[in-house]
C-alpha cells in the first residue's frame, strides 16, 4: 500500500466513523484502474457482534452493513475522496463477512486513478 492508497484508507474510516458512529479497525486499499478496493477488518460494534449470534440477525447484520452502506454513500457523496483523488465517485460496491467482521468496498471512480498514483 503505498502512500495515497494509505491516506485513502484513513478517508474511508473517517467517512464510516462520521456517518455510521465507528469505523473499521483497519482498512488496506489498492488501486487498480478506476477502483479503489478497500479491505477492513474490525467493522462490527459491540452489539452488533451479539445480534450476529443468531442465523436471522446474521443475515439481517449482512443486509444491513450492505444496502445501508451504499445508502449512506448515495446521500452523503464523499467529497474529501473526490478533492483528494481529483475525481468523481461513480458507485460502490461492498460486501461483508459476518463470522469473520471482514468487509470489502470498492469505489468506482471516474478516472483512472491506479495511473495517477501508482507511478
Amino acid at each position: 500500500m503505498n502512500k495515497y492508497e494509505a491516506e485513502f484508507s484513513n478517508l474511508v474510516r473517517a467517512f464510516r466513523k462520521k456517518h455510521m458512529g465507528k469505523g473499521p479497525s483497519k482498512v488496506t486499499t489498492t488501486f487498480c484502474k478506476n477502483w479503489a478496493i478497500c479491505e477492513m477488518e474490525g467493522n462490527l460494534s459491540p452489539v452488533e457482534k451479539f445480534i450476529a449470534g443468531a442465523n436471522e440477525g446474521k443475515q439481517m447484520l449482512r443486509a444491513a452493513r450492505t444496502e445501508m452502506v451504499k445508502e449512506m454513500y448515495r446521500k452523503n457523496p464523499p467529497e474529501e475522496m473526490e478533492a483528494f483523488l481529483d475525481c468523481q465517485f461513480v458507485d460502490l460496491f461492498v460486501d461483508i463477512d459476518i463470522d469473520r467482521d471482514f468487509g470489502m468496498s470498492i469505489f468506482i471512480f471516474n478516472d483512472n486513478i491506479e495511473e495517477k498514483f501508482n507511478n
